[in-house]
């Protein structure tokens, strides 16, 4: 990235951006490349498609086409996943959510779940995108519950040929299922109560689809309730180290990290938008960017947003180190969508009545905020993950 464009993101406050310089010349590189197609290609689409609630799929190959997930010679550092992330919502919630459905929430379900000799075969696929999944965890009736309420069945019906699995039940609020090759479906196993975790063919008999419509949030995201109706799938296809929920739960303290960047990139794509905004719109004769009360919004916008970013590059850097638990990736997810809310508000205040409309760019932020503020842990269950770690009591029911 050039200096000039650098400086341009600095804004002279802060260097909220500087954690950049934690990144490679290489790491840099290939996220300037994504800036600039995100940039040239994705913005001019998004008001449109947010409002047809359909994702832009002339979008999607183009992203793989840039090989992001791994594109060095040695495995991505987490610093430079997390400002992929970062850049991607910085543009879209929905863009981020999409590409992290394969690159964070499947591929986690890989890395931790599968055993060597699947992960041989399909990590590679995975990387490159020629095996599409996604995680179905979430059903109807338990979301925040899920650990001890999870309701689909998996049932084993032993054969010479290591046995076939029989799914019942259904998930919903799975992101990117339509487009899928497989969903991995968690299922409890019926004989031992243990969940375990499966790839199941998107098109198999017996699994079903339906879009979920009528969103206010995450519109261009096409999430689906799934049905899962005697669906048999064998053994080999099962995840072989998934044997309780506590493997489980260690996917999920990955994929919090995640969402934490997540709402720090939506919180950068609010203010630069808002920033934008009151440097041009004129009102009394000036702009309303040299408004008192407009500046203190701007400042407040800021700092919230400075924060998240030296928390998650903060959490990143620990996890690096080795250190990896529940309660610093649930510190992390709760507090920065917490000032998420706040940053979207505050932006969509300073552009006035034109900050409800797509034109000005604030809205689709200030309304995906809503579903990143609930997904992967709401901001109660955070809650309780950490103060079960500051007190030794758990607080949740049971």
């Amino acid at each position: 990235m050039s200096t000039t464009a650098l400086e341009q993101r600095l804004y002279a406050v802060g260097d909220w951006y500087d954690a950049e310089a934690l990144l490679t010349t290489g790491e840099s590189t290939v996220l300037a490349r994504l800036r600039t197609f995100l940039d040239a290609e994705a913005k001019p689409l998004l008001a449109e498609y947010w409002e047809r609630g359909e994702f832009p799929q002339q979008l999607a190959q183009p992203l793989i086409d840039l090989e992001l997930m791994e594109p060095f010679d040695t495995p991505a550092r987490g610093i430079y996943q997390g400002f992929r992330i970062f850049e991607l919502a910085r543009t879209d919630a929905s863009l981020a959510t999409w590409y992290t459905a394969q690159a964070g929430l499947f591929r986690t379900a890989i890395r931790v779940g599968a055993s060597e000799e699947q992960q041989k075969e399909w990590m590679p696929r995975v990387v490159d995108f020629s095996l599409k999944g996604v995680f179905s965890l979430t059903e109807p009736e338990h979301g925040s519950d899920i650990a001890g309420g999870l309701a689909t069945t998996a049932r084993l019906e032993e054969d010479s040929d290591g046995g076939t699995w029989v799914l019942d039940g259904a998930k919903r609020w799975i992101g990117g299922a339509s487009t899928a090759d497989v969903l991995c479906v968690f299922a409890r196993d019926v004989a031992d109560g243990q969940v375990k975790a499966f790839l199941v063919d998107r098109t198999a008999a017996g699994v079903s689809l339906e879009k979920i419509t009528g969103k206010t949030s995450l519109r261009m995201m096409q999430n689906a309730h799934i049905t899962l109706d005697g669906v048999r799938v064998p053994e080999a296809m099962r995840l072989h180290n998934v044997n309780s929920f506590k493997d489980v739960a260690a996917m999920l303290r990955a994929m919090r990290s995640d969402v934490a960047w997540i709402a720090t990139g939506v919180q950068a794509g609010a203010f630069e938008a808002a920033l934008a905004y009151v440097k041009e719109r004129q009102q009394f004769g000036r702009s309303i960017g040299s408004f008192q009360l407009v500046q203190e919004k701007l400042a407040r916008m800021l700092g919230n947003l400075t924060a998240s970013l030296s928390l998650v590059v903060r959490l990143t850097e620990q996890q690096a180190a080795g250190i990896v638990r529940d309660q610093d990736s649930a510190l992390a997810k709760m507090q920065t969508s917490l000032l998420m809310r706040e940053t979207v508000a505050l932006a969509r205040e300073v552009v006035g009545g034109n900050g409800i409309t797509l034109a000005a760019d604030v809205a689709r932020f200030h309304a995906d905020a809503e579903a990143v503020y609930s997904y992967e842990g709401t901001h109660e269950i955070n809650a309780l993950i950490i103060g079960r770690a500051l007190t030794g009591e758990s607080a949740f029911t049971r």
